[in-house]
């Protein structure tokens, strides 16, 4: 039994769950298991090596030294090891992944963080800066994303809290509407409801907290189906969300729609931009069509924002925020019998790195109004030039209309094979599936002179090299595995590639 055989033979005709259930069963013979061992070894070991590339650079250490080494050469070890690593992103080979990266706006935020590195926000009394920081993020935070519209009565104002990242912010947010549900409508069996395109954070916060997650289709134009949602409800039904832009396409959900039926429905409802709650409103005042998607609308009672990413802050922040304090506070932890003495925490984590926090507010204060106005302009304005030069590339298309997250796929070729050859050409880009498909985030990266020509000349030269190679004879890349997992229908196979993908990083 391998992996060709499951997808093309019998397996690869049955419906997933029972495929599931007969892979389950076979596994346990162990020639069987032996063999499935095999094969996804085989596909992990054409990756091992590209993804440490550092062995080349640094020697492996299994336990401590015997004495400390010198400072001195232990940076010279990490310069070699940056240097190395630095070059894509720098040049606008990444989708996504450094949103800022000038040289200068770097050096400044490292300084802030020197400045800040031993505070903790846990121990408010000893570093008070570390509270003002996070809250006045919080505040200009919400202020960009519809707070003075949102005010009525004072109760309801936005406020909010800084987590470490976009996925904390959701999970936070989904237990926050979980913890309430319990509350105050007795709801033991809570369901959220989501578009299949809104980010694993969901998935991941259904399994952690215990809740049904149900996913409901996108439209043809990749945006959530509001007929759809409004069937998938139920009286266990404690969240909506949707998507400011989603992550795989780019493109803005009905929010408008989606949010009021979740006010009618007494339900919350939660806006998922983190990717984009730092562009949107910028690109709405450059004039660009931008549907309402924040506080602006009363049906939205939540949102995340990560300001690590287009916020231009270091990694390691986001915010999320509520429609009035009374549901944050289901958000927060608090013990009153713990030996220890009275404890509390707004986020998941007890001790947290306050240089974060303030190289946040550093970054917020030193970008200003302007200077997100122009980062918007200029990457927008690039992302139009993509936009319109993979669509003249015969054999791709792009997904949706989306503003600045542009996915784009094939029916003629294999599109994952495009992007193993865009990676030879140095390219990091993101591949995607159901449908099959590949997305460049367009960063301030990709704004410097020649990158979007640069991009579009190596993309129509990887669609001209598979069209005339259609049999892939290379080694390795991501195209076995992005194959495999968009067309096999045993799912937990695919689950177990990815924890050995895991194991394999963790693996010296």
């Amino acid at each position: 039994m391998d992996i060709e055989r499951l997808n093309s033979g019998l397996m690869g005709r049955l419906p997933p769950r029972l495929a599931n259930w007969i892979y389950k069963h076979l596994k346990e013979i162990p020639a069987v298991r032996a063999t499935v061992e095999k094969e996804l070894e085989s596909i992990l070991a054409g990756l091992e090596n590209e993804v440490k590339s550092y062995r080349t650079i640094s020697g492996d250490w299994r336990s401590l030294p015997p004495s400390g080494r010198r400072h001195e050469e232990i940076l010279a070890e990490m310069d070699a090891l940056n240097r190395a690593e630095a070059s894509r992103w720098q040049e606008g080979y990444a989708s996504g992944a450094v949103y800022h990266g000038d040289p200068g706006h770097i050096d400044f935020l490292n300084r802030v963080y020197a400045l800040n590195s031993q505070s903790n926000p846990l121990h408010s009394d000893l570093w008070p800066s570390s509270i003002k920081y996070e809250s006045e993020i919080v505040a200009m935070t919400a202020d960009m994303l519809g707070a003075d519209n949102a005010v009525g009565d004072p109760s309801d104002s936005i406020c909010g809290v800084v987590s470490s990242g976009g996925t904390e912010s959701i999970l936070l947010a989904m237990k926050t509407y979980r913890d309430r549900a319990r509350a105050v409508k007795g709801i033991e069996s809570p369901e959220i409801i989501v578009p299949t395109s809104a980010h694993a954070a969901f998935d991941k916060a259904a399994q952690y907290f215990n809740l049904v997650l149900k996913r409901v289709p996108v439209a043809d134009d990749f945006r959530a189906d509001v007929r759809a949602t409004r069937r998938a409800i139920s009286r266990n039904t404690i969240a909506l969300a949707g998507s400011a832009p989603s992550f795989p396409h780019g493109v803005i959900d009905p929010i408008d729609e989606l949010s009021e039926f979740a006010r009618k429905k007494g339900i919350g409802f939660h806006t998922d931009a983190c990717l984009g709650g730092f562009v949107l409103p910028w690109a709405k005042k450059l004039g660009y069509k931008v549907p309402a998607f924040d506080f602006s609308l009363p049906g939205v009672t939540s949102m995340s924002a990560d300001t690590h990413k287009y916020g231009y802050a270091a990694k390691g922040t986001s915010v999320v925020l509520y429609r009035g304090a009374e549901l944050r506070r289901y958000q927060y932890y608090t013990t009153t019998e713990w030996p220890g003495g009275l404890y509390f925490s707004p986020t998941f984590a007890g001790s947290r790195p306050g240089a974060l926090s303030a190289a946040c507010w550093a970054a917020l204060m030193a970008v200003g109004v302007d200077g997100y106005m122009q980062a918007t302009s200029a990457i927008l304005e690039t992302a139009a030039r993509v936009k319109e030069g993979i669509g003249r590339i015969p054999g791709l298309f792009v997904l949706g209309e989306p503003l600045w997250v542009i996915a784009f796929g094939s029916e003629d070729f294999d599109i994952y094979r495009v992007m193993d050859f865009m990676a030879r050409r140095h390219w990091s880009l993101n591949g995607l599936h159901k449908p099959a498909c590949v997305h460049l985030c367009i960063t301030l990266r990709h704004t410097q002179p020649g990158v979007a020509d640069r991009f579009l000349a190596d993309l129509a030269a990887a669609v001209q090299y598979v069209r005339e190679n259609p049999r892939p004879n290379e080694e390795g890349g991501m195209a076995p595995m992005y194959g495999m997992a968009a067309t096999l229908p045993v799912r937990s196979l695919v689950s177990e590639l990815l924890r050995r993908y895991i194991d394999m990083l963790y693996r010296i």
